[in-house]
């Protein structure tokens, strides 16, 4: 193909994993060098790399070399191929482990004559889009009773380096109820590659699961592009066949630190803490591709951005609260009821959900708030109160029940399971619930000894 392409040998200079190279006439009917489309890099007449133009500037074209720049010469030719970055999609990428440009890494069958898709393009129509109405099951207590993920919402986890928050998004990819489930990770270790992999596999969920993996070792750019491509994909997959796509992204800091990273080799003046200016509009151009499509599918959007040093001032989760629907919180080892919140619960909890569910929820977080403060007291020696001693009960049972990360119970399963841990530690009237939800769900062998005993 690249026989009739014309080569541009005046290489400018290589920093980083960005080439300049000088092209006359770039704004002359005859140029093809387009903002964002590819270009083929040649080395001793042999093609070396794939990249993608990123800057057009006078006779200058900057392009991020895919597969790096160690061992690349100023003796390079470029080739520009006049098409955007495309990713692959059929029915045959379900299953199927891809790299960050795109390019199947599990050994399986060539994908080479299956339909393409452009990346990073505009979004569906926004009339298309529907008021998210509809709760994602998940089966992890935390979130499908205390902060209900629902279809369509973007919703970060925040967490800090060394918490289980990887191991907690592969239990969300194989126990959610989702058509299709896009996993993105960027710049992991081998070890968690190996360990999203295995357990897909392990679990059976690999056919209905599709992969983008930029580990650490591979070339930073490509880290970029990882959730373009997943989200490309799932918004085909939620639009042209109607399925309810779940996308996971792990981890959106080290997304920010690519785009740092690819911004200082371009010279361009950093802003805070030495991120780039535009960080704001480059991640709300990728959650906001979240959607329910009216009449089709939907696009859920739950990504783990770590906080340096625990900051949640730091520059990407402080402008990612601006974009997402609220926030999952990951600290040592347990999503925290505080600092967790889900925006859109309201859509769906006691309308989809059980009649008892909003009062019930309440009433849980309320009683363990209650926990919290006696604990204190108590490790300050203070003299506790017989409420203060069941408090401290019910905070125990509560961490166990439905704050540990293995805790795995459907949302029927879990409002039962709070019905029961209030009457292992309260009578009905100090939950100060309404009598009729009392009468209809409290659990029915506690009722029987309240009977017995008032008999005696």
């Amino acid at each position: 193909m690249s026989q009739s392409l014309i080569r541009y040998t005046n290489i400018l200079s290589i920093v980083g994993d960005i080439i300049r190279v000088e092209v006359p006439n770039l704004d002359g009917a005859q140029s093809q060098a387009r903002n964002g489309d590819l270009a083929l890099i040649e080395q001793d007449g042999q093609p070396y790399s794939m990249a993608q133009i990123i800057r057009l500037r006078g006779s200058e074209v900057s392009l991020q070399v895919f597969a790096g720049t160690k061992g690349l010469s100023t003796n390079a030719a470029v080739c520009f191929l006049g098409e955007p970055m495309q990713a692959t999609y059929s029915p045959n990428i379900l299953g199927r482990i891809f790299n960050g440009a795109g390019e199947p890494i599990d050994g399986g069958p060539s994908l080479e004559q299956d339909p393409k898709v452009v990346i990073d393009g505009p979004s569906v129509n926004p009339a298309q889009r529907v008021l998210a109405s509809r709760m994602v099951r998940t089966n992890v207590p935390m979130i499908d009773v205390f902060n209900t993920l629902v279809e369509s919402q973007k919703i970060p986890i925040f967490s800090v380096s060394g918490e289980p928050y990887n191991q907690f998004l592969a239990r969300i990819a194989i126990q959610a109820e989702a058509d299709v489930v896009i996993f993105g990770g960027m710049g992991l270790i081998f070890d968690d590659y190996h360990f999203f992999k295995t357990e897909f596999e392990r679990s059976g969920v690999s056919s209905r699961t599709i992969m983008y993996s930029n580990q650490a070792s591979d070339p930073t750019v490509e880290r970029l592009m990882v959730p373009d491509l997943a989200l490309a994909t799932a918004e085909h997959f939620a639009v042209e066949e109607g399925k309810k796509v779940l996308v996971l992204l792990t981890d959106m800091t080290s997304y920010a630190d690519a785009m740092k990273e690819i911004g200082v080799a371009m010279d361009k003046i950093p802003a805070n803490r030495g991120y780039m200016g535009d960080l704001y509009s480059q991640l709300a151009r990728r959650y906001e591709k979240a959607a329910d499509y009216k009449g089709a599918g939907s696009v859920t959007i739950l990504a783990v951005t770590t906080m340096p040093g625990n900051d949640v001032t730091h520059p990407v989760p402080d402008n990612t609260g601006y974009i997402t629907e609220g926030q999952f919180y990951l600290h040592d080892g347990v999503l925290d009821p505080f600092g967790s919140l889900s925006r859109l619960k309201q859509m769906v909890v006691g309308k989809e959900t059980r009649d008892d569910h909003s009062q019930i929820m309440n009433t849980m977080i309320r009683f363990y708030s209650d926990s919290v403060n006696a604990k204190q007291k108590q490790a300050m020696a203070f003299e506790l109160s017989d409420y203060d001693l069941k408090t401290i009960k019910f905070g125990d049972l509560f961490r166990k029940r439905f704050m540990a990360l293995d805790a795995a119970m459907s949302l029927e399963e879990g409002l039962d399971t709070c019905w029961q841990t209030l009457a292992e530690c309260f009578s009905p009237e100090e939950t100060l619930m309404k009598q009729s939800l009392v009468e209809k769900y409290w659990p029915a062998d506690v009722k029987a000894e309240a009977a017995s005993a008032t008999e005696a």
